[in-house]
């Protein structure tokens, strides 16, 4: 190590970097395990060893000439991106320089064989000649997802000059076919290459080593000795020896022979997928991007862990105490994931999803909210959507013949239990921010359990008639819990009712959405408190996409109508929809990031969903016309935000109207969505449409007679001529009577085999009062739970 140090230790905070990116790539063998960012012309994170490990800011280039004058690539030069054929994540950049004294064109890609990012560069003089000019390469490193702590120095891989860092178990090597003229690293805001150079328009200052800090390495590249062409190879491994030696070898093999083997990859994947098309911007068909980007964000360590996105939103806002970043596992993107792999025709990757699925599922049944790829939990909320997905892949596995012998039964079973003794209202909805009944939510957990009782079928399993049982009741009670009539917004509108974006979980006591209130979790403590029945969502819209309603249920249509007055938006590329009223997940007012309040924006992916449901309706032309939106509202790289901007523009914020905000992208399951609806337009049909939803309650009709009563919901009434179906966690004889206990009758509870007991009370041949009243004595205690319950019954005579 050169003991020159820099001084300024430890630098200012870190801060991570923009997500509009452009590009995101990766090789596609497991031999090399390394994922890059791109965005405003450079790279940014670079992932290694594992996609939910970030370890640098940014890596671009700076330039200067003799005199006086800098230029940072990043800021100063217009971008041009293309790929390296259709579908290959590999890419292009072209960046010319504002005043027009310089174009850098790079083809950046990773090392099919190793651990290395490789950029081949050609810088060329615009105005003067080249030897007017000096290039440095400047890189942040924030390993393992943080930018605090990081050693770097400058020194030797077996006489080979580069620049190294290290922390926490991972290492980086920078090097270059070209000579370096010189190296320093140094620490953020302090003694940086960047401030050096910006200062003196050349660099004065070669520190050997920076510890313990916010730190970068800058390298001067010898433009005359390599005419202008060099290449840069970043290598990874657990030590700065093994880093070194990936860089150093992969510069003797050459880039030409690792683009190839790159390139060749890719076409080969999309060779094996459904040919089909989805046109978009700038030669980037959509399609075949989005594919790419779903197989990017697979974890090649742990195959079928799919992140949620390679980036962190509003990152330059967020720094190592506030990370936010989506390079984590959420079981529903990557469900999602997963079932567009399918529609594109490739099993095995759904497949490898499920395997990981199932190695990753909790004792108890259910799936962490999100976790690293070794299955370690991040955050902690419960969402039963994320439970019930898995199940339904499982589904689509089994009736596309690619569960290969893969048997996934005692991982649905579990999953099954889990929803049957903690649902139907949800701890968390999809959105991740209430508790309660949610149209999503139930649309899918109930899908999952007629999907999970043909499994049980299959396996002789004899609770596939509850799992039946409490689907049908659950179902049943749809509009009981979510749907509500003569509201203000109603009469505002010109219709009966419509389903509300979720009632929280004290409906299922009274049955009264009107006299609920939903809190909005990303709006200020004193403002985010509205009515349940004033907050609609185009959630709604699952009940079709699962085949519980039809298209044309006036229900449905009454609810759409509702949405698009409250939350439609038209954009410079098409119409969009925001998540629910009052969301306050996006930037703020005047652009500025979000941290924790804001204004909600358009969701390009609920586009996707909107076109879905126009297809189940018959528009196909509609339909079209939304995918068409989707692909007009991705950044030049063809990729898909989590959300677009929705306001006036903002160009010194970088916001424009109906493009990319500073939100999530890429968003792997707004890509799964573009891919689904592509496959579903193909077959003009919802794809991923559950056949037994739709054969069960759009054909068959099934009505069910039962109310569910628990002790966290106990049902406080009963339509007259229902049936209560009283669920607990432990086998009971119930005394019950509905004539104020002039009759007693009792019943000993059946045991589900999941986890849960049930009786059911039904008072069709019973004279009432009105009231149905019960209690419990516990089998297994021979103890009287000492009190009695009660549910009126509602219309008795």
């Amino acid at each position: 190590m050169n003991n020159n140090i820099a001084p300024g230790k430890p630098g200012m905070a870190p801060r991570w970097t923009s997500s509009a990116k452009s590009g995101v790539g990766a090789a596609l063998s497991n031999a090399s395990r390394v994922w890059f960012t791109i965005s405003h012309g450079i790279v940014d994170e670079v992932y290694h060893p594992s996609v939910d490990q970030a370890n640098t800011r940014d890596f671009g280039l700076l330039v200067t000439d003799k005199d006086g004058f800098f230029s940072e690539e990043k800021r100063d030069t217009d971008h041009a991106i293309r790929p390296l054929g259709r579908g290959i994540p590999g890419y292009v950049m072209t960046n010319t320089c504002r005043q027009r004294r310089y174009r850098i064109t790079k083809t950046i890609i990773t090392d099919p064989r190793r651990d290395v990012l490789l950029q081949k560069v050609t810088f060329e003089a615009l105005k003067g000649e080249l030897s007017d000019y000096q290039v440095y390469a400047l890189l942040a490193p924030h390993l393992a997802n943080c930018g605090s702590g990081n050693d770097g120095w400058t020194g030797d891989y077996k006489g080979v000059p580069m620049l190294f860092a290290r922390r926490g178990g991972v290492a980086l090597a920078l090097a270059c076919s070209a000579p370096w003229l010189g190296r320093s690293c140094g620490y953020v805001g302090a003694s940086d290459g960047w401030r050096d150079i910006e200062a003196h328009k050349k660099m004065m200052h070669f520190y050997g080593d920076a510890s313990g800090g916010n730190i970068a390495l800058t390298g001067q590249i010898d433009l005359e000795t390599c005419g202008g062409e060099f290449v840069l190879a970043l290598g990874f491994d657990q030590d700065w020896s093994g880093a070194g030696q990936q860089a150093r070898t992969s510069l003797l093999t050459g880039f030409t022979d690792a683009e190839m083997e790159y390139s060749r990859e890719w076409r080969e994947f999309h060779g094996e997928c459904l040919a089909m098309e989805a046109p978009g911007r700038d030669g980037f068909d959509a399609y075949h991007t989005s594919l790419s980007v779903l197989r990017v964000h697979d974890g090649k360590r742990f195959p079928g862990g799919v992140i949620a996105s390679l980036s962190i939103p509003w990152g330059f806002a967020h720094g190592d105490n506030d990370l936010a970043g989506y390079h984590v596992v959420w079981p529903r993107d990557q469900v999602e994931a997963a079932g567009a792999m399918l529609a594109a025709g490739n099993p095995r990757a759904a497949r490898e999803t499920m395997l990981y699925l199932m190695a990753t599922q909790e004792g108890d049944g259910h799936w962490p909210q999100n976790m690293h790829m070794n299955g370690a939990g991040v955050w902690t909320g419960v969402q039963l959507d994320e439970t019930a997905l898995p199940i339904l892949l499982a589904d689509m596995l089994r009736r596309n013949d690619a569960l290969d012998g893969l048997d996934p039964w005692l991982a649905i079973r579990a999953a099954a239990a889990f929803l049957v003794q903690n649902g139907p209202s949800t701890p968390m909805d999809r959105w991740e921010e209430n508790a309660g009944f949610t149209a999503f939510t139930l649309a899918v957990t109930i899908a999952a359990l007629l999907a999970a009782a043909d499994f049980a079928d299959a396996a002789s399993d004899p609770c596939a008639s509850f799992l039946r049982e409490t689907a049908d009741c659950w179902n049943e009670n749809i509009e009981r819990w979510t749907y509500v009539t003569d509201t203000e917004l109603a009469r505002e509108n010109g219709v009966a009712g419509y389903y509300v974006r979720i009632a929280p979980p004290e409906v299922g006591v009274s049955g009264d959405v009107r006299a609920a209130s939903v809190e909005i979790k990303n709006l200020p403590p004193s403002e985010n408190r509205f009515p349940a029945d004033c907050i609609v969502s185009p959630d709604a819209l699952s009940l079709v996409r699962y085949g519980l309603r039809a298209a044309d249920d006036p229900r449905i249509v009454s609810t759409v109508q509702v949405i698009d007055a409250t939350l439609k938006a038209e954009t410079a590329t098409g119409t969009a929809w925001r998540r629910y009223t009052h969301d306050g997940y996006g930037e703020t007012g005047s652009g500025g990031p979000y941290e924790g309040v804001g204004v909600g924006r358009c969701w390009p992916l609920l586009a996707g969903e909107r076109a879905q449901y126009a297809l189940a309706l018959g528009n196909e032309d509609e339909a079209r016309r939304l995918l068409n939106v989707m692909t007009r509202q991705t950044s030049p790289g063809g990729l898909l935000p989590e959300q677009i901007w929705d306001g006036e523009d903002i160009p010194e914020r970088e916001l424009y109207n109906g493009l990319p905000s500073g939100s999530g992208m890429p968003l792997v399951w707004a890509h799964a969505e573009l891919v689904k609806l592509v496959r579903s337009l193909c077959d003009g049909a919802v794809f991923d449409m559950p056949p037994q939803t739709v054969q069960r309650y759009l054909k068959e009709h099934v009505v069910s007679p039962l109310i569910p009563w628990t002790f966290d919901a106990q049902t406080q009434s009963l339509p007259a001529g229902k049936t209560l179906r009283v669920q607990v966690e432990a086998a009971a004889v119930i005394r019950w009577s509905s004539d104020s206990w002039k009759t007693i009758r009792e019943v000993s509870t059946t045991d589900s085999g999941l986890g849960v007991y049930y009786a059911d009370l039904t008072t069709g041949d019973m004279a009432t009062d009105g009231s149905l009243a019960f209690t419990f004595c516990w089998s297994k205690a021979n103890h009287w739970e000492g009190q009695n319950f009660t549910t009126v019954i509602i219309g008795s005579a």
